[in-house]
């Protein structure tokens, strides 16, 4: 079982829609059966608002399931309740990011392409700081929660269960000076150090490497359990979009394709960082 709230309330989500479908009725038909609204009934498919057990039971007597299968979605539901370690710094993480963590902390593989700034997972303390006190409007309590938070999403590279990580980032990411040049040396060198962990893989896409797929940042994230479908993440300043489906996960792992295609390769990648290293001691 998927082991975040967020994870656990994404599989039961899944799992009511399978049902229903199965089924081959609408959101409406089960709402009006069950006296409920047709609304009700998508917004548990969603995952957009808690479920009650004593909905779950509701609609697994519909569904005629079993046993063993409704005690399994009415305990998803419960454990869906819980907080995960990142809810307890408050405004510091907003809400649509909190939903990004529960999935990440449970993700096999990622696959993220940066066209601006050093991924999260590979930032220092000073640069994420930098970052949190230039472009938002927060207090600085509130800084200190959102910087620790990523601080902490780190650990995630060097457990147990570390994800398969392949990050992409445009060389513009490595030669944009945010802060100063000092800090930006610090940063460089965690970066060369995280990406020779074991499963990490990182490359630069150069500023010559011609015409390559057209898109911003984006995070794709993979599951253990075949349960649980592959998404992409996309964010920006106020929110952010989560895509599902096999089209979508189709595109977007092309487009990633072609850049890992169009990037330099890891050894050459690292060459680049620390020529850049170097320039920054000048």
């Amino acid at each position: 079982m998927a082991g975040s709230p967020t994870a656990r309330r994404r599989r039961l989500s899944i799992e009511l829609k399978k049902l229903r479908e199965k089924a081959g009725l609408t959101c409406a038909q089960v709402g009006s059966a069950l006296d409920w609204s047709g609304s009700k009934v998508n917004r548990m498919e969603t995952g957009s608002g808690r479920i009650q057990p004593s909905d779950i039971d509701a609609l697994c007597r519909f569904y005629d399931t079993s046993d063993e299968l409704r005690e399994f979605l009415k305990s998803l539901a419960r454990q869906a309740k819980t907080r995960g370690w990142w809810q307890v710094h408050g405004a510091g993480v907003p809400e649509w990011f909190n939903i990004y963590i529960g999935l990440e902390q449970d993700a096999s593989t990622l696959r993220q392409y940066q066209c601006e700034l050093v991924p999260g997972l590979m930032q220092i303390e000073a640069y994420a700081r930098e970052l949190h006190t230039t472009g938002a409007h927060m207090s600085a309590e509130d800084i200190d929660r959102a910087v620790r938070v990523r601080m902490e999403r780190q650990s995630m590279l060097t457990g147990p269960d570390a994800p398969d990580v392949w990050f992409i980032v445009n060389e513009g990411a490595v030669r944009n000076v945010i802060g100063d040049r000092a800090l930006m040396r610090e940063q460089l060198e965690r970066v060369i150090n995280t990406a020779e962990l074991p499963t990490v893989t990182l490359q630069v896409l150069p500023f010559d490497s011609g015409t390559c797929p057209a898109t911003g940042s984006f995070t794709m994230l993979g599951f253990p359990a075949p349960e649980d479908p592959d998404l992409v993440y996309r964010d920006g300043i106020t929110d952010a979009v989560y895509l599902e489906g096999e089209h979508h996960v189709r595109e977007y792992t092309r487009a990633f394709d072609g850049l890992r295609a169009a990037a330099l390769s890891p050894q050459r990648s690292s060459q680049l960082i620390k020529s850049v290293l170097k320039e920054c001691a000048r």
